[in-house]
């Protein structure tokens, strides 16, 4: 396989690099960054920048003003996000957007332009009732097709736990399960009558809410039934998490690397040191297994490749989810070690990568899971 990306996956990647870079210019974030408490909302500023480079749009069709391009692309740019701890929902908005324009159909008139623009902030609930059961089974939709004052529609109940960054955006994306058990998605605004939102804190420090939805009414243009959306939006949400995590991963690994050569015990710098070398080399190889599954997955998953006799894209998915979420603990670990009690130091940079890394960790879930869910993919098709 050829992973080389084209020109406009990498014109992507390079606008996001020009973009985040003026969050950090050394790739790790200021100390007023670390400091802060819970943030109150995210990063306008670096979302209006993102908005201006056309970053925003790029996952969304041409007839709404976007380039079109897919899950590597997204990868790319997610990956340049999690290297300075970027405080957007990129990865929400963008994953939303994609759907939207594939799927959307009525859902997305006219809203996708102004998400390309940043005037419309849409994030995804997808962590289910309790961050642990699926997430489609968590709030239910009942049609309503009796005509009425509201008219027809549809009417939500139930509940969405760890929704990012929802006080701070305009609409919601949220799957939801009909009574004849097929799952729709739900873009539901805000403040639509119904909705309540409980604070949450993400384990990174992102405000993050607990969405309920009490007989909350929604249009037939705001739900989307389209065959396969929701588990294009799952699928996203896990690859640019994964994307997110390597991101995090290399700052650190470039982090204690430059650290390890500075430092000096016994007249010479740690970095010579045979132990350092060892757990650096196991770390490496780490980040290069977590960008190498990561793209296969992204490659997958943009080309829909499946030759005869291969294992579906849900195995190329568990394997990037095993690596991501096993690979950029121990890179962080392994940074903390060799950091010594810098680690600890929460005015110090890495304590808020370490934060961000048990983060993504627990989002992608136990990579125990994973290797069983790869192990019915296995033993439902069997591979020569």
């Amino acid at each position: 396989m050829d992973f080389t990306f084209t020109e406009e996956q990498q014109a992507a990647e390079e606008a996001a690099r020009a973009v985040l870079s003026r969050v950090s210019p050394e790739g790790v974030p200021s100390p007023a960054l670390v400091r802060g408490a819970v943030a109150e909302d995210f990063d306008r500023a670096l979302w209006a920048s993102l908005a201006g480079a056309d970053l925003l749009s790029l996952f969304t069709g041409p007839e709404h003003g976007g380039a079109g391009l897919g899950p590597i692309a997204l990868c790319l740019v997610l990956r340049e996000a999690g290297q300075v701890l970027a405080r957007v929902p990129l990865l929400e908005s963008s994953a939303a957007a994609a759907v939207l324009s594939s799927h959307g159909g009525r859902a997305s008139a006219g809203l996708l332009p102004a998400v390309g623009r940043g005037e419309l902030v849409i994030t995804v609930a997808s962590s289910g009732r309790t961050g642990h059961d699926p997430a489609e089974l968590a709030v239910t939709a009942r049609e309503v097709t009796a005509s009425g004052a509201e008219g027809p529609g549809w009417v939500l109940d139930g509940v969405q736990t760890a929704v990012p960054w929802a006080q701070s955006a305009d609409r919601v994306l949220l799957p939801a399960r009909t009574s004849g058990g097929r799952t729709v998605l739900a873009l539901v605004p805000r403040d639509r009558t119904g909705v309540t939102l409980a604070d949450q804190v993400s384990t990174n420090g992102e405000r993050y809410a607990r969405v309920g939805f009490d007989s909350v009414r929604v249009g037939g243009d705001e739900v989307i039934t389209a065959e396969g959306a929701w588990e294009r939006l799952r699928v996203l949400l896990t690859v640019g998490t994964s994307a997110l995590a390597l991101g995090v991963g290399t700052a650190v690994a470039r982090m204690t690397s430059a650290y390890a050569t500075k430092r000096e015990q016994f007249g010479f710098p740690i970095a010579t040191f045979q132990a350092v070398a060892v757990q650096a080399a196991d770390r490496y190889i780490d980040l290069r297994a977590m960008e190498a599954t990561l793209w296969q997955a992204a490659w997958r998953l943009e080309s829909g490749a499946a030759g005869e006799g291969e294992l579906p894209v849900d195995a190329d998915i568990a394997v990037a989810k095993i690596w991501a979420a096993e690979g950029v603990r121990r890179v962080v670990q392994t940074a903390q070690h060799l950091h010594g009690g810098f680690g600890a130091d929460t005015s110090y940079c890495l304590h808020r990568y370490h934060a961000w890394a048990k983060q993504l960790e627990l989002s992608l879930g136990p990579a125990a899971a994973h290797e069983e869910a790869l192990g019915d993919l296995l033993a439902a098709h069997p591979v020569d």
